[in-house]
């Protein structure tokens, strides 16, 4: 007994230590918000207040000393963000990760991100680089001067940037110009689409690729080509009796490589979906004076984003007096850590807004591989003759951590990279041997001046001077809403877009022949040509539809997102005759689903003789299409859509190839067709209702399963949580519960206030996985009335108490105050130099 109490106690001693320990690592790990702190980079002192809404305001004496005070602060907050991110667009996960991230990092060499960022470095003004270099100077300075403990990812992965930073080898400026092509690739992407259309039409015809994923309303196929006959008369399908040459994945060699497979899991999928563009959106509109009661504009913004924990934003003010050759600053909004300017915020004189305009800024090629030479594809030649040139190369060296280094040759073609060297699901489509799929992409290319773009509008202080400024806005064309203290309102699409041949007869909706010349992009569209709009009917409106009439000369895309967001924007906007914050409030909440409402009447004539479907049908009854978090009705009705898509679309092009192109991409205008006209080559014999009383039968079956057998108790926020995972701990289950943020929503993926679903994720299938990731109001009769939310809070650091702390209020639709002079601090750190 004597002993076994010694040990008792024993054990009660360490952990007391151990709690004590990890209280103090707690603490320390937090950063500094009061007091002093030495930053020898900087030039003379910097404040930093925070305020009660959480906004950092960085007051400092110079512009640069600005840029260099946010550095510190964007790694102070959220260093591990940061250093992730910096991984993925280096190609260097796999030095942390193992294996597993093997393909994710040759994507991303292949893309040659680094090599685009420093042809645009390259081509920088002196005042925008000297800004991004002051910004590292201030990431760096936190890691290699600071003494607050690296949070808890850097400890459990074992990753110490520390010595980086001191030798200055740590975030160079190639990284954030690296940053802002990456939200390029992700906003800017259609190769997906593009191969997703490849792979259909292996087996389908040319109409039935279109029935299955129509063109936009009201308009024909962009391409007027018979794809089908052409690659099956090219030959470029891999034959069925051929092996798929793709890498098998590697196999773990023991626990610590299992553990971090199970980490890249998340991230790994996320590669897998580089480049589609479907599920992403975004709303922005901004209503004149003559609409508004106060006499002067509203602007308001939601952009749609991957929900991630922490938030992809960091708000803060930025404010200092012209100095070093730069121009005053005084700026408050979302930035972007990596990044120093104010992407989505306002000056004291101009707000503005962005939304995803989706332009076609990415074809993919057919380059034809020479028979008698593996190392050349074929080229324009003169009609009758055939010309070939050699593939230019280049050998990345990518560290394994626990394994030895990996050599990858990346290809490039007159296009561009060869993207088929790192996506193996195009060798399960594709006969490689034949041909390879090269990618020319808009944002690569070296004349890619978002950053000073970005620099420019942060100077702004009035409409004109802001579309001015994103004049240099490149890559990925955006929606930019406008409105300045003077009452002026005003919409620009700012971005590069391609012109394309008139014999171009594919117009960059599918993969073409590289080696013949009317493929290729012929020029540039003016920025004084892009989409316009003064504001005369008293509002503008965006999101993601066709912004243009069938009037306008030039093609930019056939992928616009349905209209369902902007006709029930353009519906709100007119009711009300004077607009305030209650009714901006009010439609940034807004919950109606018009794609919804269209197909509820198939569901509620759907025959089944599930024992649920009286209790299903009585839910449905009354159903008005509002997707209330705490109604079944939602619930039922999606996963019913769920099943007669899979049945349906999957059931014709084949379940395993359904399955690689299903999730994000929805197919819902197809299916919107077979159900208007009983399309019994889709849906059967029996026709498609009888295909939908057989869809209603399986989700039931689903939804018993997983919810229960009382109806009456299911919810729609119970399936449908916004999941803001983190990366690389969500792909944990026991870390999951601790890092991500989790809080009921309803919308859905035509809702204004989104909610978009991921369904190839059988875990959490109807999951809000892409939504608002920040709400913004701007108040032009008094910008000091200006609010903002977003869905986690400022802090990357799971054990501080802002780590979460906007998700209610962001679930709720409700916004915290956005000011430049908030009367009050909260907290006030000054950096000395």
């Amino acid at each position: 007994m004597r002993w076994t109490r010694r040990l008792l106690w024993g054990l009660l001693a360490l952990l007391v230590v151990a709690g004590g320990a990890l209280a103090l690592y707690i603490q320390r790990s937090l950063p500094m918000t009061d007091g002093q702190l030495r930053l020898s980079v900087l030039r003379a002192p910097v404040e930093v207040k925070r305020d009660a809404a959480d906004v950092t305001h960085i007051l400092a004496q110079s512009p640069l000393d600005a840029m260099r005070a946010i550095g510190y602060v964007h790694a102070q907050e959220r260093g591990w963000q940061m250093d992730f991110n910096r991984r993925v667009v280096r190609g260097e996960l796999s030095a942390v990760l193992g294996p597993a991230t093997l393909e994710t990092d040759k994507l991303m060499r292949t893309l040659g991100i680094r090599q685009a960022a420093q042809a645009q470095w390259d081509r920088l003004p002196p005042q925008a680089k000297a800004q991004i270099e002051a910004y590292a100077q201030g990431v760096n300075a936190f890691f290699a001067e600071g003494t607050q403990a690296l949070s808890p990812e850097f400890q459990i992965l074992q990753v110490n940037p520390r010595e980086a930073a001191r030798a200055g080898r740590y975030w160079d400026a190639l990284d954030s110009m690296g940053w802002s092509l990456m939200m390029a690739l992700d906003l800017g992407g259609n190769w997906g689409t593009e191969f997703a259309r490849l792979s259909l039409l292996q087996v389908l015809d040319t109409p039935a690729l279109w029935q299955a994923l129509p063109p936009y309303p009201g308009e024909p196929p962009a391409a007027s080509a018979d794809l089908a006959q052409l690659y099956r008369s090219l030959g470029v399908y891999k034959p069925v009796e051929q092996k798929t040459s793709a890498v098998p994945a590697p196999v773990p060699r023991g626990v610590a490589d299992a553990w971090r497979a199970r980490l890249a899991e998340d991230v790994v999928a996320w590669a897998h979906e580089v480049g589609n563009v479907d599920g992403k959106g975004s709303n922005n509109w901004v209503v004149a004076g003559s609409r508004s009661a106060t006499g002067k504009p509203w602007l308001a913004n939601d952009p749609h984003l991957g929900l991630s924990a922490p938030a992809i934003w960091y708000f803060a003010h930025l404010h200092a007096p012209a100095a070093d050759g730069q121009p005053a600053l005084n700026v408050i909004g979302a930035t972007l850590p990596g990044l120093p300017s104010v992407v989505l915020g306002r000056t004291d004189q101009v707000a503005w807004g962005f939304t995803n305009t989706g332009p076609d800024v990415q074809d993919l090629y057919l380059e034809q591989i020479n028979p008698a030479n593996p190392a050349q594809y074929r080229v324009p030649a003169p009609v009758g003759q055939t010309a070939w040139a050699t593939f230019e190369t280049r050998s990345e060296t990518i560290h394994v951590k626990g394994q030895p280094d990996v050599s990858h040759v990346v290809r490039h073609t007159r296009h561009g990279p060869v993207l088929s060297d790192a996506q193996p699901t195009h060798g399960e489509v594709l006969d490689t041997t034949r041909f390879v799929l090269a990618l020319r992409w808009t944002a690569l290319d070296a004349d890619n001046s978002n950053v000073l773009a970005g620099v420019l509008a942060n100077q702004a202080r009035s409409v004109p001077e802001l579309i001015e400024a994103y004049r240099h806005f490149h890559s990925p064309m955006q929606n930019v809403v406008a409105a300045d203290v003077s009452g002026r309102i005003a919409y620009k699409a700012a971005g590069k877009v391609p012109l394309r041949d008139p014999r171009n007869d594919i117009r960059g909706v599918a993969p073409s022949p590289g080696w013949d010349a009317r493929y290729d992009w012929s020029g540039w569209l003016p920025y004084e040509a892009t989409p316009q709009d003064d504001g005369a009917r008293g509002w503008i409106a965006t999101a993601n539809q066709r912004v243009h009439g069938p009037d306008y000369p030039h093609f930019l895309t056939q992928d616009w997102a349905p209209p369902w967001r902007q006709q029930r924007i353009e519906q709100l906007l007119e009711k009300t005759p004077k607009h305030d914050l209650t009714s901006m409030q009010a439609l940034h909440g807004d919950q109606w689903s018009g794609a919804t409402m269209l197909l509820l009447p198939h569901l509620q004539k759907a025959p089944s003789a599930h024992p649920l479907a009286s209790a299903a049908q009585a839910q449905l009854q009354g159903f008005d299409g509002h997707m209330r978090a705490d109604s079944a009705a939602p619930l039922i009705y999606s996963a019913w859509i769920d099943e007669f898509t899979r049945g349906v679309i999957g059931g014709r092009v084949g379940q395993a190839r359904f399955e690689k192109l299903y999730g994000k991409r929805l197919f819902r205008a197809g299916v919107e067709g077979m159900l208007a006209r009983d399309d019994k080559a889709w849906c059967g014999a029996s026709g498609c209702a009888q295909a939908s009383g057989e869809a209603l039968t399986r989700a039931l079956d689903r939804l018993q399963r997983s919810h229960g057998g009382d109806v009456a108790k299911w919810t729609w926020g119970a399936a449908h949580p916004a999941l803001s995972i983190h990366r690389p701990f969500s792909s944990v289950a026991p870390l999951a519960q601790l890092f991500e943020v989790r809080v009921p929503t309803g919308g859905d993926p035509f809702t204004v206030n989104v909610g978009q679903y991921h369904l190839d994720k059988a875990d959490a299938p109807y999951a809000n996985r892409h939504a608002a990731s920040l709400r913004a109001l701007y108040d032009l009769s008094d910008l000091e009335n200006s609010r903002f939310i977003y869905q986690t809070g400022q802090s990357g650091n799971v054990f501080s108490d802002r780590y979460r702390d906007m998700s209610s209020e962001w679930a709720a639709v409700r916004y915290r105050a956005l000011k430049m002079s908030p009367g009050e601090f909260l907290s006030s750190l000054t950096l000395m130099p």
